[in-house]
């Protein structure tokens, strides 16, 4: 590793049946490997999962049954993937999900491999590190950058996209390490990115919402701010007991 716009990565996405790596299939999947100036491999395949694709899983990427009929099985793509990304870094928006996905597949087909344990980059934290999108999606990322669109919600359009979204976000780093060490901590988000309270600032949160937060499977960057809020709501508590002579009657 050395200086970011030397180094080679590989960007992948995956389209699938749904979002369940365990009980879901991977039908489409695309990567690149790459610089900061020239691209060095390209892949991309439909995937007969063998099982049905969903009505809501064809509505995001209009991937049919007809059009994965005849295309290659899991297993028969497996081997090229792995020897693309070989001791590379993987950079993908909501990299992990993709990965998993690669790693039940293989796991299912006895293919040995190390998807679960490659290094990744997740342009979604560095989008929330850069904080100047209104939302970290990767369609709102591109429009926020002006980048080019690249047609339909498929793989391979996704992966172009991505990787010039990861061009924007990384220039405030000189060195892959920097950005790494830098990933290595929570990021502090802006607003709450889910539920119901999705897009509101921590602060006009409820108390009983964030203390369920704060104990709930969520990733680091979300829970490290609603622990965040929560210990600055007991401070201020704490600074108002202290100023308010009233307090103790």
């Amino acid at each position: 590793m050395g200086l970011l716009n030397k180094d080679t990565f590989i960007c992948l996405d995956c389209e699938t049946t749904g979002l369940d790596a365990k009980n879901d299939r991977i039908i489409e999947i695309a990567v690149i490997k790459f610089t900061f100036t020239e691209t060095l491999e390209k892949f991309e395949s439909l995937i007969d999962p063998e099982c049905q694709i969903s009505e809501s899983s064809m509505a995001i990427h209009h991937i049919s049954q007809d059009m994965v009929k005849g295309q290659p099985k899991i297993l028969e793509v497996l081997p090229q993937i792995s020897k693309m990304i070989d001791k590379h870094h993987v950079m993908g928006h909501g990299i992990r999900l993709d990965l998993n996905f690669l790693s039940e597949s293989a796991k299912r087909c006895q293919f040995p491999s190390s998807f679960d344990s490659v290094p990744t980059i997740d342009t979604l934290r560095l989008a929330r590190l850069y904080g100047e999108s209104p939302t970290n999606s990767l369609e709102k990322l591109r429009e926020h950058f002006n980048i080019e669109p690249e047609g339909a919600h498929r793989a391979m359009s996704d992966v172009i996209v991505n990787i010039s979204v990861f061009k924007y976000l990384a220039q405030s780093f000189k060195t892959t390490e920097q950005l790494l060490e830098r990933l290595k901590k929570p990021i502090l988000l802006k607003t709450m990115p889910l539920g119901k309270y999705k897009g509101r600032p921590f602060n006009e949160i409820s108390l009983e919402y964030l203390q369920w937060a704060a104990h709930a499977d969520f990733d680091q960057d979300l829970l490290f701010s609603v622990r965040t809020e929560l210990q600055k709501r007991k401070k201020g508590d704490r600074f108002f007991e202290a100023t308010n002579p009233f307090s103790q009657l």
